[in-house]
């Protein structure tokens, strides 16, 4: 389709600097049908306007617009996961005889990062004006009920009943209200609660599944399934009860219901922190999702936006000034390895995930 062009002039429309940020490659965070984000450290140079399916090139970076999916935009749903309302340490793992540093915190007068985090992150999606906002567990950092009216306070009231929310591990004793049916113009919601009181796992239980089964038979339009725990991988070599996602049996009676129901086009969960896209020889082509966090490297939030022949998922980088300061902060975790865990390839973050067929 002809070599890579340059992106036009007057494209880049955004540059945020800020003081004090590592020195780092310029990264290309955002790739959508009609937009790419670059970040170099905590500057932000964000080009629109692009044309879809189209290669160009910027600072020497190649990349390729997402195809548009052919029909009317329908609707826009964002999602964020792993808040972690109440948190006051970041980077520290409770794991017994492992320490990974560095632990960060807030520095005196700054506002709790968390705050910092959600503020910019429901800001943002605001202005892309979502039908529905899904917030896809561990709200919370210690299943405190002050640190679930932050949540409610902060989310509710910019999204109102647009907001759904589901628990994750850190969230115990609060109750969701079952698995939840969305229908929006040219797509189904499906809500699942995989968390347990007092386990980091997940699971996932006969009426839950039974429930999902049934909404698959009955879609007449793609349904995107919402939950806090990722899937573990069929067929893999171990199969611990102690899994940190969803225990292997539901893993594999999850994955059962997507087979037999063509419906259910995507899984999407939070939990581990990073941006990661798996595809399993049962499903083909039917994404198994992680979206990294809210709160820490890189800030994330995702966008899907609906068109009448498909859906795109696209990663976002929360952006604002104090929120940047915070999450560039964050390279230095895991000896400076968390950057590579919770980043993922621009393939993870940025997708079609469904054609429409």
């Amino acid at each position: 389709m002809g070599p890579p062009v340059a992106c036009p002039p007057g494209a880049a429309l955004a540059a945020i600097s800020l003081e004090g940020g590592e020195n780092v490659a310029l990264e290309l965070t955002t790739v959508s049908d009609d937009e790419a984000v670059f970040f170099d450290g905590p500057e932000r140079t964000a080009l629109t306007a692009l044309n879809p399916d189209t290669a160009y090139t910027h600072e020497g970076i190649e990349f390729r617009t997402l195809s548009r999916p052919p029909g009317e935009r329908l609707a826009t749903i964002t999602t964020v996961n792993d808040l972690h309302f109440g948190e006051t340490e970041c980077g520290r793992l409770d794991i017994p005889g492992l320490e990974i540093g560095p632990v960060l915190r807030r520095e005196p007068g700054e506002d709790p990062y968390p705050d910092v985090m959600n503020r910019a992150a429901v800001a943002e999606m605001a202005a892309v004006s979502p039908d529905a906002v899904i917030a896809k567990g561990d709200l919370t950092d210690a299943s405190r009920p002050d640190e679930m009216d932050d949540f409610i306070d902060l989310y509710e009231g910019a999204f109102g009943a647009r907001l759904w929310w589901v628990r994750g591990n850190h969230d115990t004793g609060f109750e969701t209200a079952g698995p939840r049916q969305v229908q929006l113009p040219g797509v189904t919601l499906a809500i699942v609660d995989t968390a347990v009181d007092g386990l980091a796992s997940g699971r996932l239980d006969f009426g839950q599944l039974r429930w999902l089964d049934q909404v698959g038979a009955d879609a007449d339009r793609p349904v995107l399934v919402f939950g806090h725990h990722h899937c573990w991988k069929p067929g893999s070599r171990v199969r611990p009860d102690t899994y940190f996602g969803l225990h292997p049996d539901d893993s594999e009676e999850l994955v059962a219901v997507f087979a037999r129901r063509p419906a259910l086009v995507g899984y999407f969960a939070g939990h581990t922190h990073r941006n990661r896209v798996r595809r399993f020889p049962e499903t083909g082509d039917v994404p198994w999702v992680e979206v990294a966090c809210v709160k820490d490297f890189p800030g994330t939030w995702a966008e899907y936006r609906v068109f009448e022949g498909g859906i795109l998922q696209i990663s976002h980088r929360i952006s604002t000034p104090d929120a940047l300061a915070w999450s560039e902060r964050c390279r230095t975790m895991a000896f400076g390895y968390y950057p590579a865990y919770a980043f993922g390839q621009l393939s993870d973050r940025c997708f079609p995930v469904s054609n429409g067929g």
